[in-house]
């Protein structure tokens, strides 16, 4: 067998890859987080500050907790994000970087500045400012940290469909024309809805697996069913409003990047109606391209992909035919089974936290806490699974996008560093993954540490609904 030659190991551009997807899934696994459970926090502050109950501002502080070390990691982990598009790929960012860098400049201006303000504020205002003015510090924060998701994700919907600028031949570059196109790209539109109602779904499990350890074993059981009540909620209605609106983005997805649809179902040959199928199962031959066995539901993919059961989805075959026209001749095909099952997983993980949050909002009725332990076992094992959700779908959406970094304008083996080496690229792949690991153990045992330690002693109140004594949330 022969040996591969070192510098081919080595590829700068496989290793950038490598290393951009393993900092980019590792931040992102603090961001739905972050987004839904500010909000959760926010409601039971305003529950506290609407009837006074005063378990209302135990929960408040419990889970604001759970917010700000979440917030923490998730800030320091997203800092190296844009890092890396001078230092491993500055092609990308010589290209297209007076484009995508405008709303990447916006969140840090302006979003993050505000969000972080705001937080500050309700971190440190506690005795300081009057319940309801303090309780729109937590509002404004939410606020912020949905602007900050929309920014973001107005960049990364450029990459999947390009909006709002020319190409400059004589610099060879891309330039902003319509900063007002880049930011409302119908894939941004519908990205947006679809992010926080599933960040809802993915805090929702996170307050439901907490609930249930401290339901087990007997403690705090009427905070905690309040709080799982609340997270099961979450789940359910964030869950119903992530698959409505997760038909607005497959709608883009197919006007955007039909290629990423027909990757999705293995679809390589134009079908319509009946034939236009979307497989729950499917085995195939190694390479991808036959199918050997599956379990499929005529007329589901024409109906997600058109909104029409006899409409008619564009194959892997015709597109690429298309495309090689278009752009000359390549590969421009995704890899087949990373998008083929992401696809699934990601509903998949979705549908099944779905129906666990419903049979426990059936079991949790009235108040019912004398439950089997093994009901609470599979409630707390049901806390990861929408965040696997989410990371599996951001894994579908990045690689379903390729081989392009921005769709039809400049493909990935294009935007790579020039004087960037392999194993410069490989030292700060294995510090990276070092760090974040050392950072994914803090992060871990200080959740952990919160979340078991349960809600702190009520704290007394002033006369004017202020804690008496300095709160601490941090």
């Amino acid at each position: 067998m022969p040996i591969v030659p070192l510098a081919q190991e080595l590829d700068p551009l496989v290793l950038s890859q490598w290393q951009f997807g393993l900092t980019t899934v590792y931040h992102f696994l603090f961001v739905p987080i972050t987004l839904g459970m500010v909000w959760l926090t926010a409601g039971f502050q305003t529950a506290w500050v609407r009837t006074g109950n005063v378990e209302h501002l135990r929960l408040t502080h419990f889970f604001g907790k759970l917010f700000l070390i979440n917030f923490a990691i998730g800030v320091a982990t997203g800092i190296v994000q844009e890092f890396q598009f001078g230092m491993n790929w500055s092609d990308y960012s010589r290209f297209i970087g007076d484009v995508f860098g405008a709303p990447l400049a916006f969140e840090g201006l302006i979003a993050f500045f505000f969000e972080a303000t705001f937080i500050g504020l309700w971190i440190f205002g506690w005795n300081r400012l009057s319940p309801k003015v303090h309780l729109l510090t937590i509002y404004m924060t939410a606020l912020g940290t949905m602007a900050s998701a929309y920014f973001i994700l107005a960049a990364n919907a450029f990459m999947q469909n390009p909006v709002g600028f020319v190409i400059n031949e004589d610099r060879q570059r891309a330039e902003l024309t319509d900063i007002g196109a880049v930011l409302a790209n119908p894939v941004a539109l519908a990205s947006f809805p679809h992010t926080m109602f599933a960040s809802v779904m993915v805090a929702g499990a996170v307050m439901v697996g907490v609930s249930a350890w401290h339901l087990k074993r007997g403690q705090h059981t009427g905070m905690m069913h309040r709080s799982l009540r609340v997270g099961l909620w979450s789940v359910v209605g964030g869950g119903m409003l992530t698959f409505i609106t997760g038909d607005m983005v497959s709608l883009a997805m197919v006007a955007a990047q039909p290629m990423k649809m027909a990757a999705a179902e293995a679809l390589y040959d134009t079908a319509s109606g009946y034939d236009a199928s979307f497989s729950l199962f499917s085995l195939g031959t190694p390479d991808g391209e036959h199918e050997i066995f599956s379990v499929r539901v005529p007329y589901l993919l024409a109906l997600l992909s058109t909104h029409d059961p006899l409409g008619t989805v564009e194959g892997i075959n015709d597109l690429q035919a298309e495309y090689t026209a278009l752009w000359g001749e390549a590969d421009y095909t995704p890899i087949i089974w990373v998008t083929y099952w992401s696809f699934r997983w990601m509903m998949g993980l979705g549908f099944l936290s779905f129906g666990i949050a419903l049979v426990g909002l059936w079991l949790t009725r009235k108040g019912r806490v004398d439950l089997p332990r093994w009901v609470w076992t599979v409630a707390i094992w049901s806390l990861p699974l929408p965040l696997l959700g989410m990371t599996v779908g951001w894994i579908f959406t990045e690689m379903g996008r390729q081989p392009w970094l921005v769709f039809s304008q400049m493909r990935t083996e294009d935007g790579v560093s020039p004087g960037v080496t392999g194993a410069e690229v490989l030292t700060s792949l294995i510090a990276f993954t070092l760090i974040y690991g050392i950072l994914g153990v803090i992060e871990f045992r200080l959740m952990q540490r919160a979340a078991q330690r349960g809600p702190a002693d009520a704290p007394e109140l002033d006369e004017t609904g202020r804690p008496a004594q300095p709160v601490t949330v941090y």
